[in-house]
């Protein structure tokens, strides 16, 4: 029997979601890492896992492991020269693995590229009162704050909304996916953010409605920067330059299209016009009927 929108969807959330293989083997570098960067002269008082793999977010395939380092020294002027000190840490520690910055992390590309941790230096703040808040790289440079406790917190509260369980994380899913399969410039971080914003007001969670809801939101505010839910940190950025946004928005106007062509055929009981659309929207990833 052929399968519905429906139950696409349910398949399609099944395969974005990470295996317990992927998980192990992302985490195995942890020790090594850690040990590394506590050793280099600026020191580190506390590692925190943050990111997909701790949310509950991540796509099966792209799923780095993101570390923010509360880093003991004195914060520098320039967030250059705090990247620059993690990468030389990390490339004494490991001379024969590819240590790379790429704002606002450095990035650890273990078996080339299969295990990549992603370390971000982290400056602790007496901003956030009982909340901890960071000061951390800039995506296009400088320095930005961040409250990585308190965006969790947030991102669970939508999720477990009792009319719609589970539905925040599962957006964020797909709307990555559709970044993934895109390659669309736009921060994953941002796109969890704006996915729990929108299921915060939702009576339910229907996967074919509400990705063609998140996208056409995305494309009616055309990625301005997000302000803080929880209050405890500045604007979230969606691109790290003027031509990356240009290009992001350029995508995500087709994803927008798409999405609402193939809702617009779900409605109307055309499912084969409908998984077309889909197909095209992740990318040709979506199951087939």
């Amino acid at each position: 029997m052929a399968l519905s929108v429906n139950q696409g969807f349910d398949l399609f959330l099944q395969q974005l979601t990470p295996t317990v293989g992927e998980r192990e083997a992302k985490a195995r570098h942890r020790r090594s890492v850690e040990t590394s960067l506590q050793a280099a002269a600026f020191g580190v008082s506390l590692f925190r896992e943050t990111g997909s793999f701790t949310h509950g977010t991540g796509v099966r395939g792209y799923c780095d492991v993101d570390l923010l380092a509360s880093i003991k020294a004195g914060r520098p002027n320039s967030s250059d020269t705090a990247l620059g000190w993690v990468k030389s840490a990390l490339q004494a520690s490991f001379p024969s693995t590819e240590v790379v910055i790429r704002r606002p992390t450095v990035q650890v590309r273990f078996t080339e590229g299969a295990e990549t941790w992603e370390v971000l230096p982290a400056f602790l703040t007496f901003r956030g009162g009982d909340t901890s808040v960071y000061d951390i790289p800039g995506a296009a440079g400088g320095w930005m704050d961040t409250a990585p406790t308190a965006h969790l917190a947030y991102v669970n509260e939508v999720n477990q909304r009792p009319v719609a369980v589970g539905g925040a994380n599962k957006l964020a899913r797909l709307v990555k996916a559709w970044k993934y399969y895109n390659r669309v410039p736009v921060s994953s971080f941002y796109l969890e953010m704006r996915a729990a914003q929108y299921m915060a007001d939702e009576p339910n969670f229907i996967a074919v409605w509400d990705i063609c809801g998140l996208l056409e939101k995305l494309d009616g505010h055309q990625l301005a920067g997000m302000n803080d839910p929880k209050n405890k940190a500045g604007r979230f950025a969606a691109c790290s330059s003027d031509a990356t946004r240009r290009e992001a928005l350029s995508k995500l106007r087709t994803g927008a299209i798409r999405a609402r062509k193939a809702l617009d055929a779900h409605q109307k009981d055309d499912q084969a016009t409908a998984f077309t659309y889909l197909s095209l929207l992740f990318g040709g990833r979506f199951p087939s009927r």
